[in-house]
């Protein structure tokens, strides 16, 4: 604990506090907020031709309006700057910045993020970019997605294009979110876009993604100033067994393999790991896939690591004799899809913690944020972490007056940024926090049914209102402390 002097007199800092500089801010992604998406040149993404799929998504929900940001961006500017965030986490369309997905640019996509950037920085508010945030162009897709080699080299033509248009008023810059997401549940279980079940595509998907983020680390570190700060955002799982079994524990092994360190591995500068290779090695011919030069490549540094979390996973082996058909991951929250997103691992079960849930079904437990940040600081030392994502749907009804009351969010909150802030005292450089989600959106195959947001949308008028949550929040920043727990 430290302390400062009010006059002569030592005073203890609070132990609530967060360190002087603490980023705070709040995230969202273009597909999920944008609408517009027939506007000034945007072609269709991958996540269009998805929702609007029978079937695909909850009530057949698509982003196609969302939450109207694209012509509401000044008025949820304002509500940023209400909130008092130092950055905003925002993405860019791939397909509204090059429909194609190759080619040159088409300004009017770009102008709609200078007048973004522009209005955040009017504001006092760092805008902070996320390159690709699911959104693949679908003339990519037709061309083979992630899965095909072509895509990674595509994807640093792109992010030279937004480093060009936005480098010199844009301090901080993440090539990928979720790449976990866009291989495994995009082609792995089919649950998100492009929605192909096939493990083999999901492998070469992950080393694609692995490859264009190091390629456009390459692009961007030779296109931003010397103070950028280049990152990557990673929904790392937080893999428990569910008992102290070696049977259980492999399982958990497994799953640490195709869920974390496949991108870990290579990006952090260790390679595939052996164990990843071995487990998947009926699927894809890695020695075919991995092409000289490409380890180097999508080991580029960066600046800092973004962290995305939500809950941990608890993990048990199949028990013997039971029909590895019968397994099934939706307990791990992430959708029922044709077949598990973690490749090869159909006789893994998933286990949902006892305890309350969002009704996402996730359970929360803030002590696996704390143990994530300190794995991260423990096996790569030196490397600055920010929470990137993490926040909690709740089902969110205004009052006859009109307020909204998320008490359950708040809870939430409180106890994820106290575990944050107990990783920073145990040693992990922890340097900012983004929540999900400024407001209510399109919540990708749940469509509309799950609210995130500090902002409750009224989607049939687009009218925002701040929940209790952003009034907490809001103190929370301006004090950048905690507010004293009850009792």
């Amino acid at each position: 604990m430290t302390s400062t002097r009010t006059g002569s007199a030592p005073v203890e800092a609070s132990p609530s506090a967060f360190p002087t500089g603490f980023l705070w801010g709040a995230a969202t992604a273009a597909y999920q907020i944008e609408g517009a998406v027939d506007v000034d040149g945007r072609s269709p993404s991958i996540w269009d031709t998805f929702s609007r799929t029978p079937g695909r998504t909850a009530g057949g929900d698509t982003g196609d309006r969302a939450t109207e940001h694209y012509h509401r961006y000044r008025q949820d500017v304002r509500l940023m700057s209400e909130l008092g965030l130092g950055a905003y986490r925002f993405s860019v369309s791939w397909s509204r910045v090059q429909p194609t997905g190759r080619g040159p640019a088409v300004e009017r996509g770009l102008d709609f993020y200078r007048r973004l950037v522009d209005e955040l920085l009017e504001h006092g508010i760092q805008p902070a970019v996320t390159l690709y945030h699911w959104d693949l162009p679908q003339d990519l897709e037709d061309l083979g997605g992630w899965p095909a080699r072509d895509t990674a080299e595509r994807f640093a033509d792109y992010a030279a294009l937004l480093a060009d248009a936005l480098g010199d008023r844009v301090g901080i810059w993440t090539t990928l979110n979720e790449p976990w997401c866009s291989a495994f549940l995009g082609y792995g279980s089919g649950v998100h876009a492009p929605g192909r079940a096939d493990w083999t595509a999901a492998l070469r998907a992950a080393h694609h993604l692995n490859l264009g983020h190091g390629r456009a680390v390459e692009v961007l570190r030779a296109s931003l100033p010397r103070d950028a700060r280049i990152a990557v955002s990673l929904n790392l799982h937080e893999v428990r067994p569910l008992t102290a079994s070696a049977a259980d524990r492999e399982a958990a092994r497994r799953i640490d393999a195709v869920g974390n360190r496949v991108f870990t591995g290579p990006m952090l500068g260790g390679g595939y790991p052996d164990d990843l290779l071995a487990d998947t090695e009926h699927l894809v011919d890695w020695q075919d896939l991995v092409h000289d030069g490409d380890l180097a490549a999508i080991a580029r540094p960066v600046d800092l690591l973004g962290v995305n979390y939500y809950t941990p996973t608890v993990v048990s082996a199949l028990p013997h004799g039971q029909d590895p058909g019968s397994a099934t991951a939706s307990e791990a929250g992430h959708g029922d899809g044709a077949q598990s997103p973690f490749v090869g691992c159909a006789d893994v079960l998933f286990h949902r913690a006892p305890g309350p849930r969002t009704v996402m079904g996730w359970p929360i437990d803030p002590s696996g944020l704390t143990d994530l940040l300190l794995r991260l600081h423990r096996e790569h030392p030196g490397l600055p972490l920010m929470v990137t994502e993490n926040g909690a749907a709740f089902d969110d009804r205004p009052t006859a007056e009109g307020s909204v009351h998320d008490p359950q969010r708040i809870d939430y909150l409180r106890g994820h940024l106290d575990a944050v802030r107990r990783a920073i005292a145990a040693g992990a450089d922890v340097r900012g926090y983004f929540l999900w989600s400024l407001m209510d959106n399109f919540e990708w195959a749940w469509g509309y049914g799950k609210r995130f947001g500090l902002y409750y949308v009224d989607y049939a008028t687009q009218a925002r209102t701040a929940k209790d949550s952003a009034r907490w929040y809001a103190e929370v920043i301006r004090r950048n402390t905690l507010p004293d727990l009850p009792g």
